[in-house]
């Protein structure tokens, strides 16, 4: 009987602690982590697709038909290879060859490499790609014609036939922070969003790729705390103002085993921020933009069958589009014909889909009206539909639809509102719909061409009941106006239940930089657990979507042009004035918390709004643009040579003096995307005005200072730092 008693009281207990939010919890348990469906990739026939699943050591990838999502077979098992691990996969277009990732390791925000693996489905053979001691491969794919894999290592390109596995090179000239081949330069990798630097043809008979010259760029070193003397990390790094690499465009014919370039002009100081081939075999299209992007043209260059000395490419612009501040870097472009393609384009004021023709150089807009388009999945020429995914209700949220050439029309296809996104079935005959909500986790089904669901994949109802044993709030959304009357969106997480004449602290959280919303009706993982911490802890949470952000059409996003920092900043405390008016709030106790551009911001806010903010939390904040990467700072603000005044007007670094408030600064030393330097550089203009500040550096931690106890360290400090600064 006492043992029973005892097992009781100790269950109870578990219990007790399990019920109870806490950042333990949150950041090191693993408790709040939803299910996904990973892996997923549509076999070319477009009837079936692979996936990887996961139970302990044992990893496969299985192969599911769309119609009724049974399982069709086991394409992979790491068990018959002695439990052989691989994070990641690609597939042949014949389903014959998997590549497999074994030891992947990252480079930057998008970049990896690992050593890849070759499986023969059919003989059930695993092979290594490339031999393992001359280092990681790169961005390994199979050819479109199944018949061969290309790869980078060591900025070189190589590539190798699947019949017998012998290495051969297109480029020797690679050497690293010099030439690079067939990827991409640190700049192109974080403001384009492209690592990988070479493409196939369509029918695997060339790749087109980039070279990146470097040797020029300046170079950023940070040191690495790893042994008694540190190493130090050194990469190109251009900064605002600053050169960038000296980019060719070249084109590997393996007809011939001949390069050829690709004529971009003679001014060196532009940028390709793509390149793509046409539904031509011997037609690479190339995206060429100029230094202050806000024009971008279209070079088509196509290829003749002849094969002389002097051949050369003819190169023809098919597309121009120009801006008075800037144009966006898309993917929504797809060849539809040889000569049409799908784009999209704010011109009208908002982004929205149109028809290229540029053999008869005509456009037709497609799509009209105040909403935007935000991302094109591609085209099903069967039934002449475009699938693209749209903020048509409100800018929170975003929805399935599909335009049909035929009828003009557009038609809804997701059923859910939240936030809808797709993976296509290659024929466009089904879709894997991820959708979540603010308040609930994501869910997967499968659904067909019209939208119907054919099959719920993961629904994380494990999760939700979790959830409702720790009574929480729901993030409820509002408008509020800014000083010039325009009504801004946001949300607010609040207590359920406060007392009568009660007041209490506010937090407000910020990112505010160029179309970049906070403020969206979809899953936001673990911070939403931790602001329902704080919210237990007495807080009220808010974030505001301001000027600048996204989806309210091109005058709102562009309106911060050249002046970053000034009008989000303005409205940041404008709300946080007319939010301290609310019966609940203590106008005396608010705070603001950001991460990069939102560190920036909240740097921005406790200096310039240092009568209405009590306290700043600034993790890995830009403190002055100057710093920043060129393609980012220069596309919104032009050079510090055009536009210093508002590069320092705009600075915190320039208004430190002004603090009366708290304020906690964080930064990992290893932040190869906002530089250390920017936090040096703040604490020394603080220590100059003789501001105290609360100051902590994670060593040889990157921009998202993350690993092991890392996050659960650096939450505690920020939640202690509100409770002790905020008096509760």
């Amino acid at each position: 009987m006492k043992s029973k008693n005892l097992l009781l009281v100790s269950l109870l207990l578990t219990i007790n602690i399990i019920g109870q939010l806490n950042n333990e919890l949150i950041w090191s348990t693993g408790t709040f982590y939803p299910k996904t469906i990973n892996g997923i990739n549509p076999t070319n026939d477009g009837e079936y697709y692979t996936s990887i699943e996961k139970n302990g050591k044992k990893i496969e990838i299985i192969k599911y038909s769309y119609n009724n999502n049974q399982k069709v077979a086991t394409i992979f098992s790491n068990s018959s290879f002695s439990n052989f691990e691989f994070s990641d996969y690609k597939i042949s277009n014949d389903q014959n060859w998997l590549l497999l990732f074994n030891s992947k390791e990252s480079i930057y925000r998008r970049s990896s490499k690992s050593f890849y693996f070759l499986y023969n489905v059919k003989e059930k053979s695993l092979v290594s790609l490339a031999d393992s001691t001359l280092g990681k491969q790169r961005l390994a794919s199979f050819s479109p014609d199944n018949e061969k894999v290309a790869y980078v290592r060591n900025n070189n390109i190589y590539y190798t036939y699947l019949d017998n596995l012998n290495e051969k090179s297109i480029t020797v000239s690679g050497e690293i922070n010099k030439i690079i081949n067939g990827a991409t330069d640190w700049v192109y990798e974080e403001e384009f969003s492209i690592h990988k630097g070479f493409f196939w043809s369509p029918d695997g008979s060339k790749i087109s790729y980039y070279q990146f010259n470097e040797k020029d760029v300046k170079q950023f070193e940070m040191e690495i705390y790893d042994n008694l003397y540190p190493s130090q990390y050194k990469f190109k790094y251009p900064k605002a103002g600053e050169g960038n690499s000296i980019i060719k465009i070249k084109i590997f014919d393996f007809k011939d085993l001949k390069i050829y370039d690709f004529d971009i002009g003679k001014n060196s100081d532009i940028y390709i921020p793509r390149i793509m081939w046409s539904k031509n075999n011997n037609e690479l299209i190339v995206f060429k933009m100029n230094r202050l992007q806000n024009k971008l043209d279209l070079l088509s260059g196509k290829l003749n069958s002849k094969n002389t000395n002097d051949f050369k490419i003819s190169v023809n612009e098919i597309y121009s589009e120009s801006c008075e501040t800037y144009i966006d870097i898309h993917d929504n472009t797809f060849f539809i014909s040889p000569d049409e393609f799908i784009w999209t384009s704010e011109k009208s004021g908002y982004n929205h889909l149109y028809l290229i023709n540029y053999k008869s150089n005509s456009e037709n807009q497609l799509t009209f009206g105040n909403w935007e388009v935000t991302k094109v999945y591609g085209f099903n020429p069967e039934k002449r539909r475009i699938y693209f995914q749209a903020a048509k209700a409100n800018p929170k949220q975003r929805e399935l639809y599909y335009y049909d050439l035929n009828n003009k029309e557009i038609k809804l296809i997701s059923k859910v509102k939240g936030t809808n996104d797709a993976d296509f079935s290659s024929n466009f005959e089904y879709f894997i719909n991820t959708h979540s909500d603010a308040n609930h986790p994501y869910t997967f089904s499968i659904n067909d061409s019209e939208g119907e669901v054919v099959k719920f994949l993961e629904n994380n109802n494990n999760l939700n009941k979790k959830m409702k044993g720790f009574d929480l709030v729901d993030q409820t959304f509002f408008t509020v106006k800014n000083s010039i009357g325009l009504d801004l969106n946001a949300w607010i997480m609040k207590p359920n239940k406060i007392e009568k004449n009660k007041k209490l602290p506010l937090l407000m959280y910020v990112y505010g930089g160029p179309g970049i919303n906070t403020v969206n009706d979809s899953w936001s993982s673990m911070n939403y657990f931790w602001f329902q911490y704080l919210v237990k802890k007495g807080f009220v949470i808010i974030s505001v979507d301001s000027r600048g952000t996204g989806y309210r059409g091109k005058d709102f996003k562009h309106s911060t042009y050249l002046q970053l920092g000034k009008l989000e900043t303005e409205d940041q405390i404008y709300v946080a004035k007319e939010i301290g008016k609310y019966d609940f709030i203590d106008s005396e106790r608010i705070g603001i918390f950001g991460w990069s551009y939102g560190g920036y911001m909240s740097s921005l806010c406790i200096t310039k709004g240092a009568d209405v903010f009590k306290s700043a939390i600034a993790v890995a904040p830009v403190t002055n643009w100057r710093f920043y990467d060129n393609i980012y700072t220069e596309r919104f603000m032009r050079t510090p040579q055009e536009n210093g005044i508002n590069y320092d007007v705009n600075s915190p670094i320039n208004h430190v003096d002004k603090i009366k408030g708290d304020f906690l600064l964080i930064h990992g030393t290893a932040d190869d995307n906002v530089h250390f330097q920017n936090s040096m550089e703040m604490v020394n203009s603080l220590v100059k005005s003789n501001k105290e500040f609360d100051f902590f550096a994670y060593p040889n931690k990157n921009h998202g200072i993350y690993g092991g106890y890392t996050r659960l360290h650096l939450y505690n400090k920020m939640t202690n730092f509100l409770i002790d600064n905020l008096k509760l």
